[in-house]
């Protein structure tokens, strides 16, 4: 039988909360690359660039701890 997409029979998990998972996970690596910009802009006295950087960190950092969260919500049921 053939699948186009996994629902959980391979991996043994959901897609939605195998989704979570990845959602959380993007979130992280996006808030450490993005320190990194920050770095980079700030080196190069771009105030403008950091700004951004720095806003779209904070977005990254909220939304691993909102889905961190419901991860930990999840794992308790």
């Amino acid at each position: 039988m053939t699948h186009t997409t996994e629902t959980g029979e391979v991996t043994g998990t959901l897609d939605k909360d195998y989704n979570l998972v990845w959602f959380v996970e993007s979130c992280l690596s996006n808030t450490l690359r993005l320190g990194t910009c920050i770095q980079d802009a700030e080196r190069e006295k771009d105030t403008e660039l950091a700004e951004l950087f720095r806003k779209a960190q904070a977005d990254s950092r909220k939304g691993a701890e909102l889905g961190k969260a419901l991860l930990r919500a999840r794992l308790h049921d």
